[in-house]
């Protein structure tokens, strides 16, 4: 069969009207999963009694185990086991997913960031009377953003191409959208290569910014 172009091309508009769903799910997914991953992190570098082994062993699950796993644990698992929670949606179920398993990932980055910074920065902070907390928060965290930024950069692009899982759930999405497409079509190569697109793109536009946050971050560094 011969490449449908102008389907490929009147595709594309169809598929863009999803892109806000996909991108609402990674941003939000983003906020969750760094505000999670800030609070182990930080745990962590401190090894907090228990709170530490608690964290070691949420990171090695969610690291551990597929995220499609992970997805299907959480919306068709859990409300058999926990009947409250039969009413979370789709879409609220797929961010709870993605925070939960990039905010492993996350914490990590951000500990191996904190780690980095040199420890006298810490020792001067306490030397003036501000307490450990009140450093990490407005000292250590502030440099440590610098250094994990490409990791927690790519990161969110993984994450970003990760929602496209979200359509095993029910989420009306941009694969969603796709995969409806090039069932009802039969023309999977147009719909799957438009929508692979859409996808690049958006990585591309992410890694433009994450550069250009990189170079405003690293100034102050440069002689």
């Amino acid at each position: 069969m011969n490449f449908d172009l102008s389907y490929f091309i009147e595709l594309i508009p169809l598929l863009l009207r999803y892109l806000g769903i996909t991108m609402q799910m990674a941003l939000l997914g983003l906020v969750f999963a760094l505000l999670l991953a800030v609070v182990m992190a930080v745990v962590r570098v401190f090894r907090v009694p228990l709170l530490d082994w608690l964290v070691q062993l949420y990171i090695s699950f969610f690291r551990g185990t597929p995220l499609l796993v992970q997805l299907f644990l959480l919306y068709y698992g859990l409300p058999q086991m926990f009947p409250p929670l039969v009413g979370i949606d789709a879409f609220t179920a797929a961010v709870i997913g993605l925070s939960l398993h990039f905010s492993a990932y996350m914490a990590e980055s951000i500990r191996a960031a904190i780690i980095g910074i040199d420890r006298s920065q810490m020792e001067a902070a306490l030397s003036i009377g501000q307490s450990p907390l009140m450093a990490m928060r407005r000292i250590i965290l502030p440099q440590a953003a610098r250094i994990a930024l490409p990791s927690l950069m790519n990161q969110f692009v993984d994450m970003i191409k990760s929602t496209s899982l979200a359509f095993t759930l029910g989420v009306a999405e941009l694969m969603a959208r796709a995969q409806m497409e090039a069932s009802s079509s039969f023309k999977f190569f147009e719909s799957f290569l438009a929508v692979a697109l859409i996808y690049w793109v958006v990585v591309v536009l992410f890694t433009r910014l994450q550069l250009r946050l990189e170079t405003k971050l690293n100034r102050a560094y440069q002689r």
